[in-house]
């Protein structure tokens, strides 16, 4: 019998009578069922976080950090249930799952101990004024299925640590592991402060349009962004944006093409590619351009597309049949349009799964859809570049500018190259390296604001300045 998964309302976990399938990528079968939650359940929601808020803004952070820990502590305990539930909703092989698990547990530990002190402005005998962070009420967060567990902690323990509650959409692809969390956490979190609710897409607008939610944390594509943009403005709502990229790595020619190759594959193929920071155009300097490529190519015939449930898949499938439609029929545009593959490139949409075999392009042009366009999947074009000024005007020739890096063993004419990048982080060397402490956000149309670190923390807060007048005859 399938599994119905209940979602947490105010303390409570709660059910509904319209449902949600949810399927495995890897099979297509129906493994389990979710509340098909609308306007009832959320103004329910929001009206628990809104109650909520009343108390919680008033604790200390000290109190907000036990709470955060505890979550941290319940999913890394229940790691393994989780991690492997992950695999089954999202199609990811067992490591990455376990990687996005555990990781998510330590950035909520990470994150707990930020503090937003005030400021002091002036302190002289005629005022002392200080400035200090205040929450800006109900958060509504909505959350993507290419990492949904890691977004999720990402949306729910900033807005804990600044005295704010949540009412938390996960995607109806990959809703499960996050349902399961909740569940876990129920007890841990004060009744009201986080909420999480699942619905279909159509749940989206409501959160977003929703009067007595004060912010909207999004991540997902830019178009879906643009929409949020435009119906937050109409009450003014405070938003954070993380969305799409088409992130650049330039390899200059002193780069160990051995070394490199594998670190590179990674960069574009892990989770089937659907990484907003994942490497999706790879420029390779001439020298060694046909060494690197072939090199590339030869680590891909080494890697297992399957099931992320099965020993030795190093590659899953796409996450779900919109998403794998749409990597198809970029593949076929490239086919179509006579560019030449290294690997891959032959898909049976006949087969059962979502699977995209690695697909390596040699040499496209700037103008072709696989690299003008976000892919979203396992699917990589290497271009050729012949001087530097070359490759950072093409790396920089996008509407999106989420991440990028260069690779080099001469740091320093990489740093070069990283400053002249339009794109909100830059690597030297490795890739997809998200640190806690240090913000995350895009430039041009890849987001809105900024994740992690203080300014991350800053952006559920509204600062509130308090002045004294010292000789003020009252």
């Amino acid at each position: 019998m399938t599994k119905t998964y209940a979602n947490l309302i105010g303390g409570e976990m709660i059910t509904t009578d319209s449902t949600l399938d949810v399927i495995n990528p890897a099979t297509e079968e129906i493994i389990a069922q979710v509340p098909a939650c609308g306007k009832d359940e959320l103004d329910r929601a929001v009206a628990a976080a809104n109650e909520a808020f009343k108390s919680w803004r008033k604790t200390s952070p000290q109190q907000r950090q036990e709470v955060v820990l505890g979550i941290a502590n319940a999913i890394k305990e229940n790691g393994e249930e989780l991690y492997r539930l992950l695999t089954s909703e999202q199609g990811k092989p067992h490591q990455q799952a376990q990687q996005e698990i555990y990781g998510a547990a330590g950035l909520a530990k990470a994150q707990s101990a930020l503090t937003l002190d005030d400021v002091i402005n002036q302190d002289d005998d005629t005022r002392l004024s200080r400035t200090r962070r205040v929450p800006v009420g109900v958060v509504g967060g909505i959350v993507p299925w290419n990492f949904p567990i890691m977004m999720a902690i990402q949306k729910i323990v900033p807005a804990l640590i600044a005295g704010c509650t949540i009412v938390l959409k996960p995607s109806p692809f990959t809703p499960l592991t996050t349902l399961r969390i909740a569940e876990l956490i129920k007890d841990v979190v004060p009744a009201g402060t986080v909420n999480i609710i699942t619905g279909e897409d159509s749940l989206g607008p409501l959160i977003t349009g929703h009067p007595d939610i004060a912010k909207i944390t999004f991540t997902g594509s830019t178009a879906t962004g643009k929409k949020i943009m435009e119906s937050a403005s109409a009450d003014l709502k405070r938003i954070t944006l993380e969305l799409g990229g088409n992130d650049a790595s330039i390899v200059l020619p002193d780069a160990d093409v051995e070394k490199v190759a594998e670190q590179l594959f990674w960069s574009s193929f892990s989770n089937a590619g659907q990484v907003c920071i994942a490497a999706k155009r790879i420029y390779i300097h001439e020298d060694i351009y046909d060494d690197l490529s072939k090199a590339i190519a030869d680590y891909a015939a080494q890697v297992k597309v399957g099931d992320g449930s099965q020993q030795g898949t190093g590659v899953g499938p796409i996450q779900n049949k919109k998403q794998f439609e749409r990597v198809c029929e970029l593949i076929q545009d490239a086919k179509d349009q006579g560019y030449k593959f290294l690997t891959g490139g032959d898909v049976d949409p006949s087969g059962t799964g979502y699977y995209v075999p690695i697909t390596i392009l040699d040499n496209p042009p700037e103008d072709a859809r696989i690299v003008a366009e976000e892919q979203f999947g396992p699917v990589m074009p290497l271009m050729k570049f012949s001087s530097v000024d070359e490759a950072i005007e093409r790396a920089n020739n996008s509407e999106y500018g989420l991440a990028g890096a260069v690779w080099s063993k001469d740091t320093d004419k990489a740093v070069e190259i990283a400053e002249q990048m339009e794109t909100g982080t830059v690597w030297i060397n490795e890739f997809m390296h998200l640190s806690p402490l240090a913000p995350f956000g895009g430039h041009k149309q890849s987001g809105f604001g900024a994740e992690y670190g203080i300014e991350g923390l800053k952006e559920f807060t509204y600062p509130q300045v308090i002045t004294i007048k010292r000789d003020a005859v009252v």
